[in-house]
């Protein structure tokens, strides 16, 4: 196991400068914002155009768009559905619904099959990508685009992904300004950043002291309301930056399963790692209850650690956890002495594919 002190070999490891890309989350989540307030929309597209949104995606595309959904339920008044898989839902039907594709590489196959269906049902439609087929698409079927330069890996992309979504919500009038929430968040993950960068001490830098215990357990990373979208991004981010397992599960459903399956395979138990993460704007009984949970882990034997997302607002403090869950995740996989950056076995998966 590497030593996390080791900055310099920290920085020869990170071949693919993840933890630079990590890092550049602030930014990204301001610039996403500002193209979402720059595209133009058609004329007719305002709070009473349409009765449901439609969100497809996959992996580090889709986190955006849960997140967005999550963070607005208690505002947006009709309903936003993120599509992870090839069928648009049968209520998908007409100009009343908007289809938004958003896939980074723009070539993501079971994104781009509905938004074909899409538009063969007469959706309004709209594309968030970095070019691809589903750019081309956008531009020949002359419905917005929201463009923006490739960073690296999908999963690197989230400040745009969630930003487009959030703003071009905003502009069909369903939500008010997000503006301040976004700059609340970026001035929060401003002054975390310094925290956790790879010269900052063990010691002194929670996201490396955390990647030290997570060596050779399975991280159980539980959150409530839009926290559990949260804790699907660090889960995500262990997987793909860490290569390692991890699990995510949300409250209070996780209350009435999951916390009673903390008895076996009793020898593993020392393996798991439960990590909750909560924030001020938690409903108050979930709240409790991650108190609770944590206790009843903790007294199966489980070790466990607590988060909590700073900031006035939801969305800063839901960013302020993800910035630290994506350094988590890279100083983890250096921890374990490899790159975070390539994704060998999805690139595999891929390509068994396009063969068939």
């Amino acid at each position: 196991m590497l030593h996390l002190d080791d900055a310099v070999r920290l920085r020869a490891l990170d071949a693919g400068r993840m933890l630079d890309l990590v890092a550049d989350l602030p930014r990204q989540l301001r610039a996403g914002w500002e193209l979402a307030m720059s595209v133009p929309l058609p004329r007719e597209w305002d709070a009473s155009a349409f009765h449901a949104i439609v969100i497809a995606g996959m992996g580090g595309s889709a986190i955006g768009a849960s997140l967005v959904a999550a963070l607005t339920e208690g505002e947006c008044p009709i309903p936003i559905v993120v599509v992870r898989d090839y069928a648009l839902p049968a209520f998908a039907h007409g100009p009343r619904v908007l289809v938004i594709a958003s896939s980074y590489s723009g070539e993501t196959e079971e994104t781009l099959e509905v938004f074909e269906t899409a538009r063969k049902r007469g959706c309004a439609l709209a594309a968030v990508a970095t070019g691809g087929r589903l750019a081309e698409w956008a531009r020949a079927w002359e419905v917005p685009l929201f463009q923006f330069e490739p960073v690296g890996q999908p999963r690197a992309a989230l400040g745009y992904s969630f930003a487009i979504l959030l703003g071009l919500i905003h502009r069909l009038g369903l939500i008010p300004d997000q503006r301040p929430a976004i700059e609340e968040a970026v001035a929060v993950m401003q002054e975390d950043l310094p925290r956790m960068a790879p010269e900052v001490p063990v010691v002194q830098n929670p996201a490396k002291r955390m990647a030290g215990q997570l060596v050779g357990r399975i991280p159980l990373i539980f959150g409530a309301g839009p926290l559990a979208e949260v804790a699907r991004r660090w889960k995500t981010q262990i997987n793909e930056n860490a290569k390692a397992v991890a699990i995510f599960e949300a409250l209070p459903e996780a209350d009435h399963n999951t916390v009673v399956g903390t008895e076996f395979p009793s020898e593993l138990l020392f393996h798991l790692m439960a990590l909750f993460l909560t924030a001020p704007s938690d409903h108050p009984r979930n709240a409790l209850r991650v108190r609770i949970t944590r206790e009843l882990f903790m007294r199966q034997g489980v070790n466990t650690d607590l988060f909590v997302g700073r900031g006035e607002s939801r969305i800063a403090q839901a960013f302020s956890l993800i910035l630290l869950g994506d350094f988590i995740s890279v100083y983890l996989a250096l921890a374990y002495e490899i790159d975070p950056t390539p994704v060998q076995v999805i690139t595999e998966l891929k390509a068994r594919l396009s063969g068939s």
